[in-house]
């Protein structure tokens, strides 16, 4: 069976959710594809969102999904394993749910990427254990619950001083671990320590603490345990677009999907939103980037909508 669409959205994200409900209200029939896999499942709150602030991410994703309802978008719950252009000038995306076998096609006449990133954290035993209440990877998102505990900064990339001196506008008790990988300068490093800041170059055990009693420290691979109680981590991003490869999308140097400004891509009838584009990773900037590449669909497809006015999405043999 296969489904025809005015516009496939990949990700059921802030920015995919905004950005099919700016398109299904713009008259076209959209379709949202999601593995419902998101990065934030772990983290009980998030903030920032006006009106939101503090609501559990998932819960702000089954919002969303519930208003496309009431628009007849579906949310289907699939993983996406191709997608490709058609000499029509349509793309198809093939895609399966997720432990049944069922394999489902769309073909659409643009398609929005939303699928966000994946993240790679260092390889501590107990990390994600913490992961979401004691350690979390957002600072604008989670700096100001934060604000008062002794914090541990855990990474292995050469930006953890930048990001240092960020996460000290929160905080005036920092450590900063390398774990034996992180380039810090001496330059850095000494700038650091007038601010109170001190780097911890040798290499991690493991995270300190139980359920209980929460994280307690980093215990570093000598023994010793640095007190601790709640921190951040600098994870690796890539994005999530295994499945898009064929298309050749130009990228940055980081691997994000290079666009306009306005989510147009490289491959024309293929627009990217959210965190897979550089730029803050924020849940209320993802919506917004969502709904301005809404507005860009709806421009593109002006002519070919105006010529066949289509039904909302339906199947087809």
């Amino acid at each position: 069976m296969t489904v025809r669409v005015d516009v496939a959205v990949i990700g059921a994200g802030p920015a995919g959710l905004a950005a099919a409900l700016g398109i299904v209200r713009a008259r076209r029939s959209v379709i949202v594809l999601d593995s419902a896999r998101p990065r934030n499942a772990a983290t009980l709150a998030s903030h920032g969102f006006i009106t939101r602030d503090g609501i559990s991410p998932l819960e702000l994703r089954k919002l969303g999904a519930e208003e496309l309802a009431g628009y007849g978008v579906a949310v289907e719950r699939t993983v996406v394993t191709s997608l490709s252009p058609l000499e029509s000038g349509e793309f198809v995306v093939q895609a399966e749910t997720r432990g049944a076998g069922v394999g489902t096609e769309v073909v659409a006449r643009a398609v929005v990427l939303a699928t966000g990133l994946a993240e790679t954290l260092p390889a501590l035993p107990t990390l994600r254990a913490f992961y979401g209440t004691a350690l979390h990877s957002c600072v604008d998102c989670d700096g100001w619950e934060k604000r008062t505990a002794p914090l541990a900064l855990i990474g292995e990339t050469d930006d953890l001083a930048e990001r240092a001196r960020f996460l000290a506008n929160w905080s005036d008790d920092l450590v900063v671990f390398t774990n034996g990988v992180a380039e810090v300068s001496d330059a850095d490093e000494a700038e650091l320590a007038s601010r109170g800041i001190r780097v911890e170059r040798r290499v991690i055990a493991d995270i300190a603490g139980t359920g209980r009693e929460g994280m307690t420290g980093v215990t570093l691979a000598d023994g010793e345990t640095v007190p601790r109680t709640a921190g951040f981590v600098r994870p690796v991003w890539t994005p999530s677009l295994a499945f898009a490869d064929d298309l050749g999308l130009a990228r940055d140097a980081d691997g994000y999907i290079s666009t306009d400004g306005a989510g147009r891509t490289s491959v024309a009838g293929i627009y990217a939103a959210g965190d897979i584009v550089s730029g803050p990773q924020q849940l209320l900037i993802a919506a917004g980037d969502g709904a301005r590449v809404a507005g860009s669909v709806i421009r593109d497809t002006l002519e070919t909508t105006a010529r066949v006015r289509r039904a909302p999405a339906r199947a087809v043999e």
